[in-house]
């Protein structure tokens, strides 16, 4: 695959040997240094969709072995440019709520320095020291309290609809009710509120907005679509639309959500962004934590886990790991068709696998000479052709 032009720097570059397509780093994530690093990932290649904090995730993927593209299918729009955020504050200001509910640490710290930029930081902070503060977890209550408010509830599971249950609970009958929202309108816990008895204002201090290189996410879509990455991590709900809107764009929405199903695993940092793929008929990875650091543990468990696999062959141990193939001390990278068929052959070590199930897994294959085509460049690209034996008037079977 040809490596497109990214924003990297040379300096970026040497950092991040393996990485494909990338755009700006930011800081280590806290939870991703304590992993323990080596090149366990070594032959697996790793979709990021991610915009803000996609440094995090492809420092601890690229540390540990792994390949990685990475296009944002959104990005948060610039806060110098967000005139609506502005005019939320002041609307917070001059209604002073009874009751403050905040989703996000990044948010809300967005919030308050946007403020101040705006010569209301002083307003803000005095209407907030009015209303009881909600907030939806423990990164939430750190960036309130390290701005001096004090909250008056954590929801423990860290899901927007508890922080508006614990809200209910304290009483909005006649309240007005402020909600920091996290990229998009949440109007499921919105109307709870409403539905309570509270007048609900809204604040968006970051917008989801379309990715700047479309081109960039078109490739991302093409490599999924196609199954040339194992893995693509979601830390956003809006992120999995722009997926999916971006291959829908190019006519590929259907054979992109087709490999999320079957063949490439979705891995989603929390349950409101594994919502979208659910809707899709996608079963993501989700991690027990909502935590960046999580979210890399919980990917590279299962490639080690389920991407690995060493088979005994009657030639000696096979061992294949994501695209790479070790065999009597020679390691190989098989492209996407010669892989596919030898997963194929792998699901039942020494089974026949027919001619039949060989093409369903090579769309690209018209007819059976295609299929004996592809089956000649796998046994070529193999450190062994006897690996790959043929039953005549059958299949193929791995020689074990």
């Amino acid at each position: 695959m040809t490596e497109p032009t990214t924003a990297l720097g040379d300096g970026a570059r040497r950092n991040h040997p393996r990485t494909a397509w990338s755009s700006e780093l930011t800081g280590p994530d806290p939870d991703a240094r304590a992993e323990p690093s080596g090149p366990v990932l070594e032959g697996f290649r790793i979709a990021v969709t991610s915009d803000r904090r996609s440094g995090d995730l492809i420092d601890a993927f690229v540390r540990r072995g792994a390949e990685v593209l990475h296009a944002p299918a959104v990005r948060i729009a610039p806060v110098e440019e967000d005139e609506v955020l502005i005019a939320d504050t002041r609307a917070v200001i001059e209604c002073r709520p009874d009751i403050v509910v905040v989703t996000t640490a990044y948010g809300f710290r967005r919030w308050v320095e946007a403020a101040d930029a705006a010569g209301l930081g002083e307003q803000l902070g005095h209407a907030l020291d009015h209303a009881r503060i909600i907030v939806r977890g423990p990164k939430a209550r750190g960036a309130v309290r390290a701005a001096g408010h004090d909250d008056a509830g954590v929801a423990d599971d860290e899901r927007t609809s508890s922080t508006v249950g614990l809200a209910i609970d304290g009483g909005v009958q006649g309240r007005l009710v402020a909600v920091q929202l996290h990229g998009h309108e949440d109007v499921e816990q919105l109307d709870r509120l409403r539905a309570a008895g509270a007048a609900v204002l809204t604040v968006a201090p970051y917008r989801w907005v379309r990715p700047t290189d479309e081109s960039q996410l078109g490739r991302l879509v093409a490599a999924v679509a196609a199954r040339e990455v194992d893995v693509v991590t979601f830390t956003s709900a809006p992120a999995v639309d722009g997926l999916v809107s971006a291959a829908g764009q190019l006519g590929m929405d259907g054979v992109l959500v087709d490999a999320l199903r079957h063949g490439v695993v979705a891995a989603a940092v929390g349950p409101v962004t594994a919502a979208p793929l659910l809707d899709l008929g996608v079963t993501p990875l989700v991690p027990e934590r909502f935590r960046m650091g999580a979210l890399i543990r919980t990917v590279v468990e299962h490639l080690v886990l389920h991407g690995v696999q060493e088979v005994r062959t009657a030639r000696g141990p096979l061992v294949v790991r994501g695209r790479l193939v070790t065999f009597a001390g020679e390691t190989v990278a098989l492209a996407r068709g010669p892989r596919a068929m030898l997963a194929a052959l792998l699901a039942e070590p020494g089974a026949v696998c027919t001619r039949e199930r060989l093409l369903d897994e090579l769309p690209d294959a018209g007819n059976e000479h295609a299929l004996d085509m592809a089956v000649s460049r796998l046994r070529s690209a193999l450190p062994d052709r006897d690996l790959v034996q043929t039953v005549v008037r059958r299949g193929y079977r791995l020689n074990v």
